[in-house]
């Protein structure tokens, strides 16, 4: 769902700031810091190769690393708490003054305590990176002629809709940390069948990727049929992955997302490195494929 956070906080932030009246331009501009923001809450991931040096684990696989990475990933950097307050703190770093950046930085400080003092030492250090990564992207947001505004805008759009992404994908976030007070308990549950399932997932995240997609292909003055090319009806052939391959689910997924990913390069040009090569063709043929993949996988899966 990494992707889909991103992609989706994007395509709400160009399809609203278009409703608000801003130019196409300043559109895709604001949607990409959302975009941006939306990628923030995921930087807990990197308590996963610390943890693993810490722990010096000999051999690094796929679950080692997931394993180690949940000790604190969709914790309090996927809290609206907090998230809410580094959006705050992000707009006030926009500002040219000196006084509200040191109110910015003030507020950066205490989510790493509330981090520190909640999560211990492994929570303030993921707090930290969350803090310095939403302090970043407002850095290149202000140097771009974002506004303080926009960028507190932006920032709430990325950072608020992230954590609900990942009510299908894994346990719930907690999304009013430091607070005692579970908003919601359990995974969204799409089907019983735990293969359906993550079947179920992928199709949300494809939606939020095409979404996005759509959006920027509007915005540039394209249509997506216009875009897809016939050998996107080659991803019908994974049909055969059901048969061939063990059943995945949420917690092996690994072969399924990897190998229908790949058919992805069914969009890449015929000859790569000559002069000319459409690259959004590319990008939106290989998103086909991938699509007309996942439905065949999930028919010929429902047929056995």
């Amino acid at each position: 769902m990494f992707v889909g956070h991103a992609l989706l906080a994007f395509a709400l932030a160009a399809l609203g700031a278009r409703q608000l009246g801003c130019s196409r331009e300043r559109a895709l501009q604001l949607a990409v810091f959302a975009g941006l923001f939306a990628a923030v809450p995921d930087v807990d991931i990197v308590y996963a190769p610390v943890g693993l040096v810490v722990g010096a684990v000999g051999t690094l696989t796929p679950d080692v690393f997931w394993e180690t990475a949940n000790v604190v990933h969709r914790g309090p950097t996927h809290s609206l708490v907090l998230g809410a307050a580094l959006a705050v703190a992000a707009g006030l770093w926009a500002v040219d003054s000196v006084h509200t950046r040191a109110l910015s930085a003030a507020v950066g400080v205490s989510l790493v305590a509330v981090g520190a003092a909640y999560s211990g030492l492994v929570g303030g250090f993921v707090t930290a990176v969350f803090v310095v990564a939403g302090f970043g992207v407002a850095t290149v947001a202000r140097r771009q002629n974002v506004g303080p505004r926009a960028t507190a805008g932006v920032a709430l759009l990325g950072l608020l809709s992230h954590p609900f992404g990942d009510l299908f994908t894994g346990g719930p976030p907690p999304f009013l940390y430091p607070f005692d007070v579970t908003l919601v308990a359990e995974r969204v549950v799409l089907h019983p069948d735990p293969t359906t399932h993550l079947l179920a997932a992928f199709a949300i995240e494809l939606a939020a990727v095409w979404l996005a997609v759509r959006t920027y292909v509007h915005l540039r003055g394209f249509t997506l049929t216009g875009l897809v090319r016939p050998r996107a009806a080659l991803g019908l052939g994974y049909a055969a992955a059901a048969i061939f391959l063990p059943a995945p689910t949420l917690e092996r997924s690994a072969h399924f997302v990897f190998s229908v990913l790949a058919l992805g390069v069914v969009g890449a040009p015929v000859r790569p490195f000559s002069r000319g090569v459409d690259w959004l063709e590319t990008l939106v043929t290989g998103l086909a494929a991938v699509t007309v993949a996942a439905l065949a996988y999930a028919m010929a899966y429902g047929a056995l």
